[in-house]
């Protein structure tokens, strides 16, 4: 097995095995070992998943108050809505309600002294939760932790808290619509006023009372959204439909311990076979000269 390229023979891979199986035996039985005691090592870790479903972006009021009901509220989000979905989902806010929520510094052993403990807890919340997208268009929240009943009890509270951060953003939007929207109004309103004015002083004024008329409209106008935006700022409402809550898992998902002992063994019986190689090759060599 030392001769490479063309003067490969089938026979130099036997006489290589016949004069290292000892050692390769060896290094099997200690690899297969070693594997197996390191997987007994590393800390079982339980998945729960949390799944559901974004509703429509469409504001809930425009859909109950809107001309004719031409909106369903029970419309499931389309593709757009679901990565806005992610994108909260996955927030710094998301994961500084959820840390906050489960003290997960300290769940996760890092240190209130530790320097970089806020990256370290960004960096083990990351690798422990994870969200994406399903095949139907549906989010799927899913969470690893050493504790199944823990797990599962983060993937319900992302979810939950979804609503929460989803109402916050329409909440803050809504009342910011609501006070440009209230500044409108005083004007048409004082608009209205000062030509209804003109128009006593003067009923002949060419014009002004279509103008009345075309601001009043305006300003009925305005009123209506000034009412579907109340109420999105009011009535706090759920922007998802569960499909499937999280439950404790009763089985691991990792480690996958025979993964382990296979991977470990067959990576140390490939290091010590290149090795083997290696040292025949230089032997050979040795003796040419």
């Amino acid at each position: 097995m030392s001769d490479f390229g063309n003067n490969y023979e089938i026979k130099n891979t036997v006489n290589f095995f016949k004069r290292h199986w000892k050692l390769l035996t060896v290094v099997f039985v200690v690899a297969a070992a070693v594997s197996v005691v390191a997987s007994l090592l590393v800390t079982p870790r339980y998945k729960s998943t949390a799944i559901l479903f974004p509703t429509s972006s469409n504001r809930l009021s425009k859909a109950i108050l809107a001309d004719r009901y031409s909106l369903d509220y029970m419309d499931y989000g389309i593709e757009r809505d679901c990565e806005y979905a992610i994108q909260i989902l996955l927030s710094q806010s998301m994961e500084d309600d959820v840390c906050r929520r489960f003290n997960m510094m300290e769940h996760y052993g890092i240190s209130g002294d530790d320097h970089q403990k806020y990256f370290k807890l960004h960096e083990a919340y990351r690798s422990n939760v994870s969200v994406k997208r399903t095949e139907y268009l549906g989010v799927e929240i899913s969470v690893l932790d050493v504790d199944p009943q823990w797990a599962a009890d983060i993937a319900n509270f992302i979810a939950s808290n979804y609503d929460t951060l989803t109402s916050r953003i329409q909440q803050d939007r809504s009342r910011d619509a609501y006070g440009i929207m209230q500044d409108v109004c005083a004007e048409l309103e004082a608009d209205i006023r000062a030509l209804e004015d003109t128009l006593r002083r003067d009923k002949n004024r060419f014009g002004v009372a279509e103008l009345i008329s075309n601001k009043t409209q305006e300003l009925a106008e305005l009123q209506t959204r000034m009412s579907q935006t109340k109420v999105d700022m009011a009535r706090p409402v759920s922007y998802k439909f569960w499909l499937d809550q999280a439950s404790p898992a009763d089985k691991k998902a990792y480690p996958k311990r025979a993964v382990i002992v296979l991977l470990g063994t067959l990576g140390a019986l490939a290091i010590c076979i290149l090795m083997l190689l290696i040292m025949d090759r230089v032997r050979d060599e040795e003796r040419k000269k």
